[in-house]
C-alpha cells in the first residue's frame, strides 16, 4: 500500500509517533513496517516500545550484520515483542535494506523503553556493572544490590514495604551511579579515543538504564496512597521514555528523522488515562512531554481499530468515533482530526482486548488518525515481504 503521507503534516518533524490502540492487534505493526519502508530515506531510524539496552543487539545486526536474525530476535527485545512476526519481518527487512548501503545511509534500530513490566522490574545491577567495567573502576555493586530476585519479584512492585527502592543500599547504588555519570562525561574525549564513540554511547545507554531503574524502584517504594503511587510509577516510566527519545534524537541528529512505534497511551499529546482495578490513573505520556519540549518537531498519528473477530472486538456501535471511521475507511488509511465529527467514546471493549478507544481530546491533539477497518484482513495480507529498493551503488559492498 502506498500512503498519502501529506495527511501527516510532517513539516519539520524529527519524531513521528505512530500509536496502536492495543498491543494485541498485530495489524498495526504490519502497517508500521509498510509506513517505515515508504518513509525510509528521510527517516533513517525507528524506535520501538522495547528495552533500549536490549535493542542494541538488534541495531548491531541490522546495521553491521553482527550475530544472526535468530539471536537479534531472542536477545534484542523485551516484553515478549521478539516473538511477533511483524517485528521479525521488520528486522529482516532493515538488514537487507542496509546490506549494500554506506554507513551514513543505513537504517538504525532503537528501543526507547526501560525493561519494565507492570508487575516485574529488574535490578539495576547489570547495567551499572557494565558502566563500571567500561570505566575501569572496582566498585562492588553486586554486594549492594544483592540478589536480582530481590528487585524483580512481583511483591517488590505491589507492596512498597517489600521494595528495595528506598533502602540505604539503593541510595548507595545511586551515589555510585552519579559518580560514574560524572566520570563518563568528564573523561569522554579520552574514553572515545581509547574505545570508540559507539562504545561510549553504549556505556551511556547502560548508565541511563541503571539510573532509570533506580528511579522507578524508588517510586515503587513510596508510602503514598496506592492510586497516587501507581500514577507516579506510570508517569515515571513515560518520563524515562521521553528521556530516551531525546537521547536517540541526539544520536540521530543530522542523519534523518525517527519513526516511533508504541501504544497510543505513550505517544498521545493529551493526558493518558488507565483504569487499574478500582484505581483511575492519569498522567502525561512520553508524547505529551516530548511534544511540549520540541513543538512542531514532534508529530503523532493515533491508531484506531474498527473490528477484529480473532481478538473478539465487534463492529463498533453507531455514534462512536470508530463507527464513523468504519464508514469512511474500507481497509486502512490516515484521516485528519478535523475531518472527524464529535462522537461518543466506544464502550463495547473489555480488558481482555487491551483496547483504548478514541475520545475527543486524543483525536483533537493528534496530527492524524490511522484507522484499520478489520485487523484480521490487514494482518493476513501483511505477511508479504516488504520490497527493498537497491541503491545505485549496491555493488560497492
Amino acid at each position: 500500500m502506498t500512503f498519502d503521507t501529506r495527511t501527516l503534516g510532517l513539516g519539520t518533524a524529527e519524531l513521528l509517533g505512530f500509536g496502536e490502540p492495543t498491543h494485541l492487534e498485530p495489524a498495526f505493526a504490519w502497517t508500521r513496517n509498510d509506513l517505515f519502508a515508504e518513509l525510509a530515506g528521510r527517516f533513517r531510524s525507528i524506535a520501538l516500545e522495547t528495552d533500549r539496552v536490549a535493542a542494541l543487539a538488534v541495531d548491531e545486526y541490522v546495521r553491521h550484520g553482527a550475530g544472526t536474525l535468530e539471536s537479534a530476535m531472542a536477545e534484542g527485545f523485551s516484553h515478549g515483542f521478539g516473538e511477533l512476526d511483524a517485528n521479525r519481518q521488520l528486522v529482516a527487512w532493515m538488514r537487507e535494506y542496509n546490506e549494500h548501503r554506506p554507513a551514513e545511509e543505513r537504517l538504525a534500530f532503537h528501543g526507547f523503553d526501560a525493561s519494565l513490566e507492570t508487575m516485574n522490574v529488574p535490578s539495576p545491577r547489570r547495567y551499572l556493572e557494565y558502566v563500571r567495567d567500561y570505566l575501569g573502576l572496582d566498585y562492588d555493586l553486586a554486594a549492594l544490590a544483592g540478589a536480582d530476585d530481590r528487585w524483580h519479584r512481583t511483591e517488590a512492585v505491589l507492596d512498597p514495604a517489600e521494595s528495595p527502592g528506598a533502602t540505604t543500599e539503593a541510595a548507595a547504588l545511586r551515589g555510585y551511579a552519579d559518580e560514574m555519570d560524572i566520570d563518563l562525561h568528564t573523561r569522554a574525549p579520552e574514553l572515545m579515543a581509547k574505545t570508540s564513540r559507539a562504545d561510549w554511547f553504549r556505556a551511556e545507554t547502560h548508565l541511563r538504564a541503571g539510573l532509570g531503574l533506580l528511579t522507578y524502584h524508588k517510586q515503587a517504594a513510596s508510602q503514598a496512597e496506592q492510586e497516587a503511587r501507581w500514577t507516579r510509577m506510570c508517569a515515571t516510566r513515560d518520563v524515562l521514555m521521553a528521556q530516551n527519545l531525546l537521547d536517540i534524537r541526539r544520536i540521530e541528529a543530522g542523519r534523518g528523522a525517527t519513526l516511533v512505534f508504541a501504544h497510543n497511551l505513550h505517544l498521545q499529546r493529551n493526558r493518558s488515562h488507565m483504569r487499574m482495578g478500582e484505581m483511575n490513573l492519569d498522567w502525561y505520556s512520553a508524547g505529551a512531554i516530548i511534544g511540549s519540549m520540541v513543538g512542531s518537531r514532534y508529530s503523532v498519528v493515533i491508531g484506531s481499530l474498527g473490528r477484529d473477530e480473532t481478538i473478539g472486538l465487534p463492529e463498533p456501535a453507531a455514534g462512536t468515533y470508530e463507527s464513523f471511521l468504519q464508514s469512511r475507511i474500507a481497509a486502512r488509511d490516515f484521516i485528519g482530526p478535523g475531518e472527524l465529527p464529535a462522537a461518543a467514546r466506544r464502550t463495547d471493549h473489555t480488558s481482555a482486548h487491551g483496547y483504548f478507544p478514541l475520545d475527543g481530546a486524543t483525536v483533537q491533539a493528534a496530527d492524524a488518525v490511522l484507522h484499520i477497518h478489520d485487523g484480521a484482513v490487514i494482518r493476513s495480507s501483511g505477511r508479504d515481504e516488504v520490497s527493498v529498493e537497491r541503491p545505485a551503488n549496491a555493488d560497492r559492498g
